[in-house]
C-alpha cells in the first residue's frame, strides 16, 4: 500500500530559497524587482524569501541603481563570509587543499608532493595521502583563521571510478594507482580532525574539473559539454544540465589500438597508453629521446615540447618529439571523434596541467584529426577549446560539491534526522515474521 506523496510546504520554501540563492550567486548583485522574472516567483514569494536570508547573513545589500522614473533598487548578493569550502585535489604527482570563502575567493592553500620515484604503490599510498590531505586541511584552517564549524563540507577529487556506498560512504576503485575499493571517506573520517558534522564530497577528479568549468569556465552558456582531464592519465566527464553534476567517464581506457600498447591499468592499446603525460613521456624515451634527468613528469613534459616546437628561430625542432607528439595528437583526435559521436556536445573542453600545455600547442591539430573521424553532422556541431580556470580547476571544482549541496538545501546545513517509533501494526507482529 503506497501513500500519496508531493511537495510540501516546506520543499516550496526550499526550493525558493535555493532559486533565489543560485540566481544571485551566478548572476547577482540583482535587485528585489530582477528576482522576480529571473527565478519565476511572485513578488511576494521573492520578499519572504529575501527577508530570510538577509535575517540568517547568507545575502546582503551590495549598493543600488537607478530605476525607471521611482526610488534606486537595492541590490543583493550572496555573502561571501557566510561559509567556508574546502577543496581537495589528490592528483597523481601532489595533494593540493584550497580554503574558499562562498564566492570561490583563495583563502589559503597548500601543496604536498607525492614521491616521483619508486613503485606506483608506494607513490600512491593511501596511509601517505591520507596524513597529507589531513595536514593539508589543518594548515588552511590555521593559516586563515577559520575554524571548522565554519565549514559547508569538504569536497575531494580523485583519480579513479567512486563508488557511493551506505555503510562506507565513498569507495575509491583506482585502478591505475592501486587502489582496490579503498573506502575513503571511512579513512579521512577516522583520522581527519574535522567534527562528524562536517560533510565529505569525494568524486572523480575529472567530473569536479567539469563543473568548475561549466559553472565558472568555459562551459558557461552551454547546454551540454565534454571536459577531458590530461594529467598524468586521461579522464573526461560529460555534462548534460549545467547546473548539476556530470558523469565521469573512464575515456582513458577507452580501446584505440587492438593489442597495443600496455597501460597502466593492466590492458592492452588504451587511449591513456599513448596520450597520458606519462606514457607520452615513455614513448619519446623508447623513441630515442632525452628527458631531463630525475626530473618530476611537468618539468620532462615542458622540455619534450621546447625541443618539438623551440621558441628561437633557427632552432631545429627535435624529430623524435615532433613524431611523438604529431602521432599523440592523431590518438586524440580518434578519442574526440569517439565522445563526438557518443555525446554530441556542444562543447569538448582540456584542461588538466597536461592538457593545457599541450593544447596551446597542438590542439588545432587535434581537432583536424577529431573533424576527420567523428560523423560529420555532431562534428561541425561541437567546438573544441581549452579549459578557462588553469591547472587549479579540479580544486575549485572539488569545492563546488559542498557548495551545490548547500544550496539545493535552499542555504541550510544537513540536519540530523530525528528517530520516530515503528507503527504499531509493526511492533504488534514483530514475533509473527521470519527472518
Amino acid at each position: 500500500m503506497h501513500a500519496t506523496s508531493g511537495r510540501t510546504v516546506r520543499d516550496l520554501r526550499r526550493e525558493n530559497r535555493t532559486a533565489v540563492l543560485r540566481r544571485l550567486y551566478f548572476d547577482g548583485p540583482m535587485s528585489r524587482l530582477m528576482l522576480g522574472p529571473a527565478t519565476g516567483l511572485s513578488s511576494g514569494s521573492v520578499s519572504n524569501v529575501v527577508a530570510e536570508l538577509v535575517a540568517e547573513g547568507l545575502v546582503e545589500e551590495a549598493g543600488s541603481v537607478d530605476s525607471a522614473g521611482g526610488r534606486p533598487q537595492t541590490l543583493l548578493r550572496v555573502s561571501p563570509d557566510s561559509g567556508r569550502m574546502i577543496g581537495v585535489d589528490v592528483g597523481e604527482t601532489r595533494v593540493r587543499v584550497e580554503l574558499f570563502d562562498l564566492t570561490l575567493t583563495e583563502l589559503a592553500r597548500t601543496d604536498r608532493a607525492l614521491p616521483s620515484t619508486g613503485p606506483r604503490t608506494s607513490r600512491y599510498d593511501v596511509d601517505l595521502v591520507v596524513a597529507h590531505v589531513r595536514d593539508g586541511i589543518a594548515q588552511v584552517l590555521r593559516t586563515a583563521g577559520v575554524t571548522p564549524d565554519r565549514l559547508l563540507g569538504v569536497g575531494v577529487g580523485v583519480p579513479g571510478i567512486v563508488a557511493h556506498t551506505p555503510d562506507d560512504g565513498a569507495v575509491v576503485h583506482g585502478q591505475t594507482i592501486g587502489w582496490d575499493a579503498v573506502p575513503f571517506e571511512t579513512v579521512l573520517r577516522r583520522t581527519v580532525d574535522l567534527p562528524d558534522t562536517v560533510p565529505y564530497w569525494i568524486d572523480n577528479g575529472a567530473k569536479t574539473l567539469g563543473q568548475a568549468e561549466m559553472w565558472f569556465g568555459a562551459g558557461r552558456g552551454a547546454r551540454s559539454a565534454v571536459t577531458v582531464l590530461f594529467g598524468s592519465g586521461v579522464g573526461a566527464c560529460v555534462v548534460t544540465d549545467p547546473l548539476r553534476p556530470g558523469r565521469a567517464l573512464e575515456w582513458g581506457h577507452l580501446t584505440v589500438n587492438v593489442r597495443g600498447r600496455r597501460c597502466r591499468c593492466g590492458a592492452r592499446g588504451c587511449l591513456e597508453a599513448y596520450a597520458g603525460a606519462e606514457a607520452l613521456l615513455a614513448r619519446w624515451r623508447e623513441a630515442g629521446g632525452a628527458p631531463p634527468a630525475a626530473a618530476d613528469e611537468e618539468t620532462a613534459l615542458t622540455a619534450m615540447l621546447t625541443a618539438a616546437y623551440p621558441a628561437e628561430s633557427g632552432t631545429v625542432p627535435d624529430a623524435t618529439a615532433l613524431s611523438v607528439l604529431e602521432e599523440t595528437a592523431e590518438y586524440l583526435g580518434a578519442g574526440f571523434a569517439d565522445l563526438i559521436n557518443l555525446f554530441q556536445p556542444e562543447r569538448i573542453l582540456v584542461g588538466g596541467w597536461a592538457g593545457l600545455q599541450l593544447g596551446a600547442r597542438f590542439l588545432d591539430t587535434v581537432t583536424r584529426y577529431a573533424t576527420e573521424y567523428a560523423l560529420r553532422y555532431p562534428a561541425s556541431r561541437t567546438s573544441v577549446g581549452l579549459g578557462t580556470l588553469g591547472p587549479e580547476a579540479v580544486t575549485v571544482g572539488a569545492a563546488l560539491l559542498p557548495l551545490d549541496d548547500f544550496f539545493a538545501r535552499g542555504g541550510r546545513r544537513p540536519e540530523t534526522t530525528p528517530s520516530t517509533p515503528a507503527p504499531a501494526w509493526q511492533t504488534a507482529l514483530a514475533d509473527r515474521v521470519t527472518p
